[in-house]
């Protein structure tokens, strides 16, 4: 499903709408059609809608199953998390082509705020040349009742791997027969080569050190993480995560969902060996590096 709103419409736009779309109302026009068609019906209307609106919402496998865009507005949309956001305007005033000054009566704090993440993201720049790709399997989905069953990362130091980690880790129940069916682990290797939790962690937290982390789902990573440190009584590391869902997201579309090995098969990145954490560290290496080039 389609919906686009447009004001001073003109009627070329107008007319190509209509071969695609039906208008319920004036500037409303609603359908179904493709991803492609849905690119180039948008393509065309901020080509021809010089001073005019435009907004459109669709229908997407996010987690808000969808998106929107929008045209000669000053509310923008914007990423949070995977979720999308419109921005409303803050009160700045044009006084250059590329300068935007604060009002008088703007908060100090604000602007304190503002700058603090301008340094904020300059640092975080600066530290790419080095970073850590991170994966886990687990037992199951829910980090409070299932567990880290092997932890794996990759150290990358100016776009090349220098460092690998891989670790088994021992859990207290069997494992689910799905789960050693779609990993390949089983039970005798978690007792013949696994480490107890505390352990794999302190190995995990010391690789990490303070490099910026780049993972598939942080959400969930990071959730059994948090959980395990719990667990354990250790300290969870909280260092600048790049999650390559949220990028994805932003960059990739046409798709059906955005697991990770779908990702993987749109830059044509091999997936045979799929569902083991360090097979997992170079597949999402490798989106990252191709989501970075688009």
């Amino acid at each position: 499903m389609i919906v686009i709103t447009l004001s001073d419409c003109p009627p070329k736009v107008r007319g190509d709408l209509s071969k695609w779309l039906i208008e319920i109302n004036t500037g409303v026009y609603v359908g179904q059609v493709s991803a492609r068609v849905r690119e180039e019906l948008w393509k065309r209307i901020c080509e021809n809608l010089r001073s005019g609106r435009a907004t459109m919402v669709f229908h997407t496998m996010g987690e808000q199953h969808m998106d929107f865009r929008v045209h000669n507005t000053t509310w923008e949309p914007v990423d949070f998390d995977g979720l999308k956001l419109m921005r409303r305007p803050l009160p700045f005033t044009r006084k250059h082509a590329d300068t935007m000054i604060l009002e008088k009566g703007f908060s100090k704090a604000a602007k304190l705020q503002k700058a603090d993440r301008i340094q904020r993201a300059r640092k975080h720049t600066l530290n790419q040349d080095s970073y850590i790709v991170l994966d886990l399997e687990t037992t199951g989905l829910s980090c409070a009742v299932h567990e880290i069953i092997e932890i794996a990362a990759l150290c990358i130091v100016n776009d090349v791997v220098e460092t690998e980690l891989s670790i088994l880790v021992q859990c207290q129940k069997p494992l689910p027969q799905s789960i050693s069916k779609l990993t390949g682990i089983t039970d005798q290797m978690l007792i013949k080569e696994g480490v107890p939790l505390h352990k794999a962690l302190l190995q995990l937290i010391s690789f990490v050190g303070n490099k910026s982390i780049v993972c598939h789902n942080a959400a969930f990573d990071f959730g059994f993480l948090h959980a395990a440190c719990q667990r354990t009584g250790l300290s969870m590391f909280h260092n600048p995560c790049i999650d390559t869902l949220t990028l994805s997201r932003r960059k990739v579309f046409d798709v059906e969902d955005y697991k990770l090995n779908t990702i993987a098969n749109y830059f044509s990145l091999d997936i045979s060996s799929q569902h083991r954490a360090l097979a997992d560290c170079y597949l999402t290496y490798g989106i990252y590096k191709k989501l970075n080039e688009l």
